[in-house]
């Protein structure tokens, strides 16, 4: 349904900014029916899977106005509010992703590959741009060489011909392995971390639990030995004294 909301967010814009012909109108119209139907069939489903249906429609008010009244205009702006789901889940992964950047110094890595990028291009283009039967003759040339070569792609539709050109070449491609390397091995680490991490917390909250069980026990051994009789306390203490 998140992934419905997001297709059909074009069908609630484009026919605000754009003039549409009658044809691309009506297939939106189509599709925005469709989704509308699709909104339907899942409000219908969950308020028969609900517990207690009352508790449902009046939690799920906005749903309830999306599927009802769906051909006002106004209303269906209100569909907009399915995509905070996305976002949430959109922002939890941005949040993971710059912590995998921060936690091991990946950004700056990342940073000096993209400069490399772009100054290998500039001196690829210094290399190649006069010379006889090159095909890298602009910057732009160059730069789209330059990403295709430290990916490791190599569609050969540009390459140098110049012995500085092939220079500067192995050295992207160098580069590209080592990114590659640094990528995977960054990546490993975050999952490493993150079970250790949990591990660790689980074994703290173990140890918590154990404290607070010996602290119960001395308690209650504390209590059982004040409430017994000081003739047996001491008979007791006599026996244990003859244990080895």
């Amino acid at each position: 349904m998140t992934v419905l909301a997001i297709v059909w967010l074009p069908v609630l814009v484009v026919p605000l900014v754009a003039h549409l012909s009658p044809g691309i109108s009506d297939a939106f119209k189509a599709v925005d029916y469709t989704v509308w139907a699709v909104f339907a069939v899942e409000y219908m489903v969950k308020l028969g899977l609900a517990p207690s249906r009352w508790t449902f429609v009046r939690t799920h008010v906005l749903d309830l106005l999306v599927v009802v009244i769906p051909f006002l205009r106004p209303v269906r702006v209100l569909r907009v509010l399915r995509l905070l789901r996305a976002g949430v889940v959109a922002g939890e992964g941005l949040g993971r992703a710059r912590r995998l950047l921060t936690e091991h110094g990946l950004q700056y890595v990342l940073l000096a590959a993209v400069v490399i990028v772009f100054a290998g291009a500039a001196a690829e283009l210094s290399f190649e741009h006069t010379a006889r039967g090159s095909n890298i003759h602009t910057y732009a040339d160059a730069l789209w060489w330059a990403v295709v070569t430290v990916t490791s792609v190599g569609y050969g539709d540009r390459f140098p011909v110049t012995a500085g050109g092939r220079g500067v070449a192995v050295v992207l491609m160098l580069v590209g392995i080592g990114l590659l390397g640094v990528i995977t091995a960054n990546v490993a680490a975050y999952f490493v971390t993150r079970e250790d991490t949990d591990d660790r917390r689980r074994l703290q909250m173990l140890e918590e639990r154990l404290e607070r069980m010996e602290g119960l026990l001395e308690l209650i051994a504390g209590r059982v030995r004040s409430a017994q009789p000081d003739g047996q306390e001491t008979v007791t203490a006599g026996e244990h004294a003859e244990l080895p």
